[in-house]
C-alpha cells in the first residue's frame, strides 16, 4: 500500500449537546415570589420607605443612605416603584448592593438579599403582581 492510512474512524452516536431548559408555569412563580417575600417579611427583612431619588448620580450619596440604614456589610435589594437612573447609577459601583423596579423583581434576588428595601410607591405595584 502506497501514501498514508487513515487509522480509526469516528464516533457512530458521539455527544450531542443537550437543552437543559426547564418550564416553570407562571402560577407556581407567583407562589415562589410570594412565599420569598413571605419569608422575608417573618425575618423582619423587609425595610418600606419613602421614595429614593438623588439630584446626581453619585456613589458617595448612595453609600450615605445605606450607612444612615445601617445595612452596611449586608448584601441589600432595592425595589423602586419605576426606573430613576440617577439611583440606579449611584448604586451600580457597590458590590452588595442591587436595585432593581418592582416590575422585574424576581425570587433569586429576594432571597439572595439580607435586607429588602422597598420604596413606598414600589408596595402597591408588588401586591398587584403578586395577587
Amino acid at each position: 500500500v502506497t501514501g498514508s492510512v487513515d487509522v480509526g474512524g469516528g464516533r457512530i452516536f458521539g455527544p450531542r449537546p443537550r437543552n437543559y431548559h426547564f418550564k416553570l408555569n407562571i402560577k407556581l412563580k407567583r407562589l415562589a415570589r410570594k412565599s420569598a417575600f413571605a419569608f422575608k417579611a417573618k425575618n423582619d427583612a423587609i425595610l418600606v420607605m419613602q421614595d429614593i431619588n438623588f439630584a446626581e448620580a453619585k456613589t458617595k450619596d448612595f453609600k450615605t443612605l445605606i450607612t444612615s440604614l445601617k445595612l452596611d456589610d449586608q448584601k441589600v435589594l432595592f425595589i423602586l416603584a419605576e426606573n430613576t437612573d440617577n439611583v440606579y447609577l449611584a448604586s451600580r459601583n457597590l458590590k452588595k448592593v442591587k436595585v432593581v423596579t418592582a416590575d422585574s423583581v424576581n425570587t433569586f434576588d429576594v432571597l439572595n438579599a439580607q435586607k429588602v428595601v422597598m420604596a413606598a410607591s414600589s408596595v402597591e405595584v408588588i401586591e398587584k403582581i403578586l395577587n
